[in-house]
């Protein structure tokens, strides 16, 4: 079950770029009594699947997708996949699965997987996103950023990132890696896979994928977390945040902007409120806020933490300034300009 009580099905997106090792290391989990519970579904890219055989010799049955890509076509099989698993889990013609692994096609944004849980409402209503894992390959991440941006989106959108193949890497360049994806990825964890072996609870959903752990370590601005147009920040406000005016302007933002979101995560507090709620978008997908129980600490600001691509900090800065500084829905139309 995710973490503070939702009964909802966790779903566990394993992604990363081709060749990275996912499937080695979805193999080693799959052996882990804490998993056998968990049902798999595994897209590839290309005619012919590989995948499904590898870990199919581990007495599990994966579902393998029709050939293609999740963060394109692939979307609608996805949600018909999904239901038909819950279907069957209901009927009783497959095991009571309490986890859903995705590993994702090696060319996907996960984006898409979030937009699929979260806009189909028979899907939203049994699962919820429990944690994003991305595979980074050592070897060959450095070339790999410059070429193929969906790498990095992979990066950005992860709650943690395991680096695999660090035992074949030249002498410095795994420290360095872990360096970049620091600067580009701040709250995630990050862990390397020994042989494709890896902790389990690294595919776990748990508090520190809550903003309970992650907004404690945020902070302003840094000049070293950026990788060329990706960038990481935190706005932040000493005032309560008027939900209605908080509203409007985020979905003012990622209607505009929601393809530069990599990733967007916050905790507010709001105005009238006396707990804190919890916010989470990856590029146009936002997510349902979360109202927690309590603050982490006796620090009480809002904060939310970006990771964007070519997008400036100081237009997001500007545009939340205006919005939370007009009390009236007209006034807040006007202040659409912002943008």
């Amino acid at each position: 079950m995710p973490p503070g009580g939702d009964a909802r099905i966790p779903v566990i997106v394993l992604t990363g770029f081709l060749g990275s090792g996912k499937t080695t290391i979805l193999r080693h989990v799959l052996r882990h009594p804490a998993f056998s519970d968990a049902a798999v579904l595994i897209n590839e890219f290309g005619e012919v699947g590989l995948d499904h055989v590898l870990v199919g010799a581990l007495d599990r049955e994966p579902v393998l997708l029709a050939s293609g890509c999740i963060c394109c076509t692939i979307r609608g099989d996805l949600s018909r996949a999904v239901r038909d698993l819950h279907d069957r889990r209901q009927r009783g013609e497959i095991p009571r699965f309490r986890r859903l692994i995705i590993e994702t096609t090696g060319l996907a944004d996960p984006a898409p997987i979030l937009s699929t849980i979260a806009a189909d409402p028979v899907i939203r209503h049994h699962f919820v996103v429990g944690v994003i894992v991305a595979t980074v390959d050592a070897v060959h991440a450095e070339a790999g950023f410059k070429r193929y941006p969906q790498m990095l989106r992979q990066v950005a959108a992860a709650d943690r990132l395991i680096v695999t193949k660090s035992d074949l890497a030249l002498e410095g360049t795994t420290p360095r890696l872990l360096r970049r994806l620091s600067a580009l990825n701040p709250q995630a964890d990050i862990a390397q896979a020994s042989h494709g072996a890896i902790d389990p609870a690294l595919l776990q959903p748990d508090d520190t994928t809550t903003p309970r752990r992650w907004i404690a370590q945020s902070a302003e601005d840094d000049p070293s977390a950026s990788h060329g147009a990706i960038r990481s920040f935190c706005l932040s406000s000493a005032d309560p945040v008027p939900w209605s005016a908080f509203g409007l302007w985020f979905s003012l933002l990622v209607h505009r902007h929601g393809g530069r979101l990599l990733r967007v995560k916050g905790l507010l507090d709001v105005a009238g409120s006396t707990s804190p709620v919890a916010i989470h978008a990856v590029q146009h997908v936002i997510h349902p806020p979360e109202h927690l129980p309590d603050w982490p600490s006796d620090d009480r600001q809002s904060r939310i933490v970006f990771i964007v691509e070519d997008l400036d900090p100081d237009l997001v800065r500007r545009s939340f300034t205006s919005f939370m500084r007009l009390s009236t829905p007209a006034s807040q139309v006007q202040a659409t300009g912002a943008f």
